[in-house]
């Protein structure tokens, strides 16, 4: 049997046994489709396996989480103790460069409404469950509005999912930091601000502190990409408020109604990329999606929402352009 390797294998995520010699397994697309599908990894990739086990041991001794290069690939690994006092190791493949905003799988209207984002500051909030491609498409825009647009960027995330720093077409340059630490988010969105930056990508907002620098990031001239996990887009403001309340001091819900430029719910589905998005009116800061956020109404956007949705798809339907339509979706 000739012995495979696993930077050659289409894998998604990959799950190894970490002290003993288990069969492994790995999740990829079903072909044709958006659906990842779970499959056991063949004995052809045993050798490979054990040298990645072994590089795994020495850098999950003393954490439970961190990045590593293998082999060509880039991996982030998670470690846990199962029911049976095994332990596995979950290993998410890390690409090199973002993909290209039009091919993640939005309509090409919401698309070019993304992009043009590029042009503003403030937030952009990326929502959705695990795995929904959050980071990727965070990445994307960034990578976009750097090679469009120019300008610095700094970037917080754990870990650093895409390698972009350094410089990127005519004028745009990248700087990547990883947060070791809950306190570390904060720190370096703070310290990020001390660089002028034209652009901050926080790469998931998990912390009060962190939640109010971004926030004051984005009302002080900078745009800001930022994810968050939610179920909704509703949930994603408020888990967003909720999380600044507890360092802003009662003014969370007016930086977030004065900095909010767009927030996008993404899923993926078998068809392909769902997402619901709402953006405010540049420089009006009495528009009805900032009113009812400074008033606690956010369950009300929905109506914006769903209006905006409504001329979006019109748009993709429209004969008058027959560009309009949906691109092939990448997960992340």
């Amino acid at each position: 049997m000739s012995e495979k390797l696993l930077n050659d294998l289409a894998f998604i995520d990959l799950y190894v046994s970490l002290f003993e010699d288990l069969p492994s397994y790995y999740q990829a697309l079903e072909p044709g489709s958006f659906i990842l599908m779970q499959r056991d990894l063949s004995r052809e990739y045993h050798d490979d396996i054990l040298k990645l086990r072994a590089r795994l041991e020495q850098a999950l001794q003393d954490e439970d989480e961190t990045s590593i290069s293998f082999d060509g690939l880039r991996l982030r690994a998670s470690k846990i103790v199962n029911t049976h006092q095994q332990t596995w190791v979950a290993l998410r493949r890390l690409e090199k460069c973002p993909p290209a905003l039009d091919s993640l799988g939005f309509t090409i209207p919401v698309a070019n409404a993304l992009r043009e984002l590029g042009r503003r500051d403030g937030l952009i909030l990326i929502c959705g469950a695990t795995g929904q491609g959050k980071t990727t498409t965070a990445a994307s825009l960034l990578y976009d509005y750097l090679y469009r647009y120019g300008g610095l960027a700094f970037t917080v995330e754990d870990p650093v999912e895409y390698q972009m720093d350094g410089r990127h077409g005519d004028t745009g340059l990248c700087y990547q930091v990883e947060a070791q630490k809950d306190d570390d988010w904060a720190h370096y969105i703070k310290r990020s601000l001390r660089w002028h930056p034209r652009y901050i990508m926080v790469g998931e907002v998990r912390t009060a502190d962190a939640a109010s620098q971004l926030l004051r990031a984005a009302t002080t001239g900078h745009l800001v990409i930022a994810t968050l996990h939610s179920g909704s887009l509703e949930e994603g403001l408020e888990g967003l408020l909720h999380l600044a309340e507890q360092s802003s001091k009662g003014h969370a819900s007016v930086l977030l109604a004065s900095g909010l430029t767009a927030i996008v719910h993404q899923q993926i589905a078998a068809q392909g990329l769902r997402a619901r998005m709402v953006i405010t009116e540049s420089g009006n800061l009495g528009d009805s999606v900032r009113s009812l956020i400074r008033q606690h109404h956010i369950g009300q956007i929905t109506t914006f929402v769903d209006q905006q949705m409504a001329r979006m798809a019109h748009q993709t339907r429209s004969p008058a352009s027959n560009t309009y339509g949906t691109t092939t979706t990448r997960r992340a």
